[in-house]
């Protein structure tokens, strides 16, 4: 081999070497536990990002924690928790969802908690969260610590989440609804609604994809895009409720006619919406025809399906979420 040859190879090595480092660096910035909950804030909320910590159930909890620009600490200020998916963290759902971005436009606080256990994960039922974590607990002890640090209108909080994240906004709604003006769910992974009974009637609005590869819409067992060994690991449950199924189990315990309304199709987006609920407690499913396991109108994840152009989600369930509060 030529000198020229050798150092040509010995480039591409180092090329190939840096990427597989960057890559593996990327990976787990999206995945693992985030590197900012190291060195967490303890101020007052102020404009912009920090981490925060709250010892919850006998173990130090993180959440991020975003104020937009116009912040006004003697105004009471609404505020939206976004739970992550399986195997996240706060770092990627906020770059699938872009929360933080919405509320620079519209002026709410964001909480993009911190699931547990390895792979981070919710408690969302059945076993499905890390041993001995109690989430409904964090996400009390999280609005209570963020009470302490922000101005915030305890009328109007507001959780959403994506798949086993929709899985836990949907326990938090059973559990916690006394707190929650209003819940969202995208591609949730429920797990159950034999023991939801929500102390008043909560709004609701879903979203779920017809080909979602992994929590089937109609309902059924675990997709094979999680590796049945990384599911064993994380203890979870492989029997999902189907979308349709679950939110009209919600509709139920709202109170609102079995039959729902038609929400006329919108390129591959078709909708149904339950009314005449105790309270104004609306339920609204958006299903998204050929829809995969991904956040319409956020950021694609690869190999989990289309992502639908035709509508944000997280704009539409802000909407859905501002015509809201527990003074209703």
């Amino acid at each position: 081999m030529t000198h020229k040859a050798h150092r040509i190879l010995l480039a591409v090595a180092v090329t190939v070497l840096i990427a597989l480092c960057v890559s593996a660096g990327l990976t787990y910035w999206l995945t693992g536990p985030a590197l900012q909950c190291d060195q967490p804030s303890t101020g007052p909320a102020a404009p912009g990002w920090s981490a925060r910590s709250v010892v919850s159930g006998n173990r130090e909890r993180c959440y991020f924690l975003y104020a937009p620009p116009q912040y006004d600490p003697t105004q009471e200020t609404p505020v939206v928790f976004s739970f992550h998916g399986f195997l996240s963290n706060p770092n990627s759902h906020s770059l699938i969802t872009g929360w933080h971005e919405l509320a620079d436009e519209e002026g709410f606080l964001v909480i993009y908690p911190q699931g547990a256990g390895f792979p981070q994960r919710w408690n969302a039922g059945q076993s499905w969260g890390a041993p001995d974590v109690d989430d409904v607990q964090f996400f009390a002890d999280m609005l209570d610590d963020l009470s302490a640090r922000a101005a915030v209108d305890l009328t109007r909080v507001y959780v959403n989440g994506f798949s086993n994240g929709g899985g836990m906004t949907v326990r938090i709604g059973c559990k916690a609804a006394g707190q929650v003006a209003a819940i969202g769910s995208v591609a949730g992974a429920v797990v159950s609604m034999g023991d939801c009974a929500p102390s008043r009637p909560v709004p609701a609005i879903a979203f779920h994809g017809t080909s979602d590869p992994l929590v089937n819409y109609a309902g059924g067992y675990m997709g094979e895009q999680i590796p049945q060994s990384v599911a064993e690991l994380a203890d979870a449950p492989t029997y999902f409720l189907g979308a349709e199924e679950w939110t009209a189990a919600w509709a139920k315990h709202n109170g609102c006619n079995a039959t729902p309304e038609t929400i006329p199709i919108r390129g591959d987006v078709r909708g149904l919406r339950y009314t005449g609920c105790l309270q104004g407690a609306s339920v609204v499913l958006y299903t998204i025809e050929d829809g995969g396991h991904t956040w319409p109108g956020g950021t694609p994840i690869p190999f989990m399906g289309k992502t639908s152009r035709q509508l944000d989600a997280t704009k539409e369930m802000w909407r859905f979420f501002r015509a809201h509060s527990l003074d209703d």
